[in-house]
């Protein structure tokens, strides 16, 4: 294979045991909407945890399963291995309004935002 001595360095180097899920994040005017890109996982597979100080950690593992010890794969390119994106939420989000919801190898994140509560003070010059 004329490849061969390539497929090895970059074997080398490469990072088989982590994943980096895509993700997308849209504001609109009464949320936050995330999406990652995880497909072949189950909802099981995935763990979503929020943390008093509005840190927000996705995380979850995609396992390599051989279907039979006597197959021969030439090459495999897709992603195997663990997971974790954490994020810092904006301060208007409602903790306790969080939903989530997987399909079709999309996780959707909806982040409620707390209603504005812009307060104008005036101040006085003296």
């Amino acid at each position: 294979m004329p490849w061969k001595f390539w497929d090895d360095f970059e074997e080398d180097f490469s990072t088989k045991n982590t994943i980096t899920p895509r993700m997308d994040v849209k504001e609109t005017e009464k949320s936050y909407d995330i999406h990652f890109a995880v497909p072949g996982l189950k909802k099981e597979d995935i763990k979503i945890n929020l943390e008093d100080d509005g840190t927000l950690t996705v995380s979850g593992e995609r396992k390599f399963n051989k279907e039979e010890k006597t197959d021969r794969y030439h090459r495999v390119e897709t992603q195997y291995g663990s997971f974790s994106r954490i994020l810092r939420l904006p301060v208007d989000v409602k903790k306790d309004s969080i939903h989530a919801k997987y399909e079709n190898g999309i996780l959707e994140l909806n982040l409620e935002k707390e209603k504005s509560k812009k307060e104008i003070k005036q101040i006085e010059v003296k």
